[in-house]
């Protein structure tokens, strides 16, 4: 209500309408006709002035568009009474009336025949007091400390199952997983309890994520996706390394004596593993560093992470513990805060949808349970990922592991590395009484990479109860999912098809993980990127969830806008750079490493000539077209009536492959083919033709070869149409030429290729040739 300019007895005050005994048309004329006479308003949405019968208004209106949980409980409001004179005091508070004021507009409800003050001075008496809203007032007591008194407090109460969505599947869990009583909630949750956990959720980076309530300027802001980075850090261990991000700076020092802002059970638990391993120094760790970046609840963007199957082995698992320890912690925390109100709610009984109506402290459930989904490429690497996960995992709450047996099976080893070089190689070509069929010729990176389970194809969900960690949990009361983008597309696309089934369990995801996503390049990324955009949508159905305790920005569709991404990458491409300037809108903002590269020429052992030749492109929808145009106009025709042969003609996309092979059909070309999709027959076939001389050019894509990773014989002339996305393919490709007196290789690049280029030459020498004058770049 606007401010009330003065006082004439003879006027009585207005009141807003009552929205629960008027209809959706009548409210919208009324603002209409509000609007009507109005003859301008404020920025803000504040009438100025208002007409009533002719004469004007004492007192000015402020018109509030209703939010989705207001629109909710004036819908619910509309057949209960109990819920519309909660929803009257509610809006009262937001108004800041005091009682006196209520029961003056409650007299003069009843003089006007509307309402009787009888039922609104029933829910007075239940009334507890204001909006326990965030930030909480007063000085707080240290969260660490308190969350050791807290948990010692839970031991016999501690893993609830939470949200009210598994109700059914409570029904059929075992005893491990029963969940607490109200009496016994409120045994363990005293008073002190509950107000420490109030102060360790709150002082949390956990609870400024979730109870920040955004304003619709920054709903505006968020919506178009335009990022200023504004700071940067020196990144630890990494000496051509920085990290750069939006807002306030957050990697900051931290208190080495406090346990990093987790839960105490977790970081105990965290350290004993720790030190157990052999080391030492937590808080200097790279573990300790990424959690900390990890915990700030930004969107995050690694795209420099040497891959454990690099030998980046410790780097590699020094990241996956810190995002595993963040999820522990984000899931834990959650628990935490559910029981929390649980016990506050099981308090109140009698009134206890007043107290949710009343108390926004206690809206602190999702559309659905699942809070963290991890994605990742393959079945090996999800096997090393869920076993972490159970290790890191405090030991009071794994006491059993379900299904952990089936698991090992469906995700283990699948050890079928036979030796497609040495049976491809031309027959009478190899002296077979020396060839060892257990050894591979196939780099150690990538025996370690597909030396497991490589499938793409699988999703299983992890729910954490009382004692035990279970394994392939319904996806509805799981709290992790882990799944690849193939897997989850696919359920995404059953859905579609069939109305029965839904994937609503991707309607409340708060932290999503996406690691190893160079490898995800490698598959499709179209798939990831449909699986992303279909996170944080309102659900189709309600999925047992109490409505009445759902978060405002769930209801508002804000839900994007809360959840933290966190990409990491061997390398970044355009692709990765789209989906997280687009895609991720965390309100937090966001940090990304910014790196300069060495590149990998001195990787070339062999005497080649490498000339770099640059095409230039206006814009990047038109670069195809410029690269082709440049290939048929300036290199096909050299090579064209080539004698000798021996041409391989390297391409990073399958779609430019699909150009080329085409143009070279249309030019009666004596060429063929090896590409992902080929079958093994015909890649045989194709080796052989070109090695004898049979075939003068030969296609080769950069997935075929990360897929197989062959050696190609007979290669004298090299032409790069397209540079690989993974730098070590450069040298690995120009090591293969050879026979010939006159080795050389043909490189295209635009300045829109920069990202490959400067993996491969390094980042200063490309910075020079994308915007040098020359347009020729020789290197030896």
């Amino acid at each position: 209500m606007g401010k009330q300019s003065g006082h004439n007895p003879g006027w009585r005050k207005r009141k807003m309408p009552n929205k629960f005994q008027k209809g959706g048309k009548s409210r919208r004329f009324e603002e209409e006709k509000v609007a009507a006479v109005s003859p301008s308003s404020t920025s803000s949405g504040e009438l100025l002035e208002e007409e009533s019968n002719g004469v004007a208004s004492e007192e000015e209106i402020v018109y509030k568009e209703p939010s989705m949980y207001d629109k909710l409980l004036m819908a619910l409001g509309s057949s209960s009474k109990a819920v519309a004179a909660a929803y009257k005091q509610r809006k009262r508070q937001e108004e800041g009336k005091s009682d006196s004021d209520s029961e003056e507009e409650e007299e003069d409800d009843d003089d006007d025949g509307t309402e009787s003050s009888s039922d609104s001075e029933e829910v007075d008496d239940g009334e507890e007091g204001g909006d326990n809203k965030f930030p909480m007032k007063g000085k707080l007591k240290d969260p660490a400390s308190e969350d050791a008194k807290i948990e010692d407090d839970q031991d016999t109460s501690d893993m609830d199952d939470r949200e009210t969505s598994d109700s059914d599947d409570r029904e059929t869990s075992d005893s491990d997983d029963q969940g607490m009583s109200d009496s016994d909630a409120e045994q363990d949750l005293g008073i002190h309890s509950q107000s420490a956990i109030d102060a360790s959720i709150c002082l949390s980076s956990f609870g400024v994520q979730l109870e920040h309530k955004l304003t619709e300027a920054e709903v505006e802001n968020l919506a178009k996706k335009k990022w200023r980075y504004k700071w940067d850090v020196p990144a630890a261990e990494m000496s051509k390394g920085k990290w750069a991000g939006t807002g306030e700076c957050c990697i900051k020092d931290v208190n080495p004596d406090s346990s990093y802002d987790l839960k105490q059970k977790l970081y105990k638990h965290w350290l004993d593993v720790y030190n157990t391993s052999g080391r030492k120094d937590l808080h200097s760790s790279r573990q300790r560093l990424f959690f900390s970046l990890f915990n700030s609840y930004r969107d995050i963007l690694h795209c420099n992470k040497k891959p454990y199957y690099h030998r980046g082995s410790e780097e590699d698992s020094s990241v996956m513990d810190a995002y595993i320890m963040h999820c522990l912690n984000h899931v834990f925390r959650t628990r935490d805060l559910v029981m929390k109100n649980d016990a506050k709610v099981a308090k109140h009984q009698e009134n206890a949808k007043n107290v949710i109506l009343t108390d926004d402290s206690l809206r602190d459930h999702g559309f659905t349970r699942p809070k963290v989904l991890i994605l990742l490429p393959m079945a090996s690497i999800a096997l090393r990922v869920v076993k972490r996960i159970i290790q890191l995992t405090p030991s009071a709450h794994k006491v059993n592991v379900d299904h952990m047996d089936r698991f090992s099976k469906e995700f283990g080893s699948e050890e079928v590395l036979d030796n497609e070089d040495e049976r491809d190689i031309p027959p009478g070509d190899q002296n077979s009484g020396n060839v060892k069929p257990h050894k591979s010729s196939k780099p150690s990176d990538f025996q370690v990479l597909f030396g497991g389970n490589s499938k793409d194809d699988f999703m299983v969900g992890i729910k954490f109860t009382k004692r035990s960690i279970k394994l392939y949990s319904d996806f509805y009361s799981s709290d992790m999912i882990v799944a690849s983008a193939v897997g989850l597309l696919k359920k995404i696309d059953e859905a579609k098809i069939n109305k029965e089934k839904d994937v609503d369990y991707l309607s409340s995801i708060e932290v999503l993980i996406i690691d190893h996503a160079d490898v995800i390049t490698m598959q499709n990324w179209d798939f990831l990127k449909s699986v992303v955009e279909q996170l944080n949508h309102q659900p189709s159905k309600q999925h047992g969830t109490d409505i009445m305790r759902i978060r405002p920005w769930y209801l508002d569709g804000h839900a994007s806008f809360y959840r933290q991404t966190i990409l990491l990458s061997y390398y970044s491409n355009p692709d990765i750079n789209n989906l997280f300037n687009k895609h991720c809108t965390n309100y937090r903002g966001k940090v990304k490493l910014v790196h300069e590269y060495k590149g990998v020429l001195p990787k070339v052992v062999l005497q080649v000539r490498q000339i770099f030749q640059r095409f230039e492109g206006d814009e990047i929808v038109n670069i195809d077209d410029a690269r082709f145009e440049h290939f048929a106009t300036k290199v096909f025709p050299k090579i064209k009536n080539s004698v000798e042969g021996g041409i391989m003609i390297f391409i990073s996309s399958y779609f430019e492959y699909v150009r080329v092979r085409n143009f070279l059909k249309s030019q009666n070309a004596s060429f063929c083919l090896l590409h992902e999709y080929a079958e093994q027959k015909d890649i045989s076939r194709a080796r052989v033709w070109f090695f004898e001389g049979k075939r003068k050019i030969m296609l080769y894509t950069e997935r075929a070869h990360f897929y197989h990773r062959y050696k190609i014989r007979g290669i004298q002339n090299l032409i790069v149409y397209s540079l690989p996305e993974r730098k070590e393919f450069y040298p690995e490709v120009v090591n293969m030429v050879d026979g010939s007196h006159d080795m050389a290789c043909t490189v295209l690049f635009s300045p829109f290729d920069l990202l490959r280029l400067e993996r491969i030459v390094g980042t200063a020498p490309a910075k020079r040739m994308v915007s040098s004058k020359m347009n020729l770049f020789s290197f030896a």
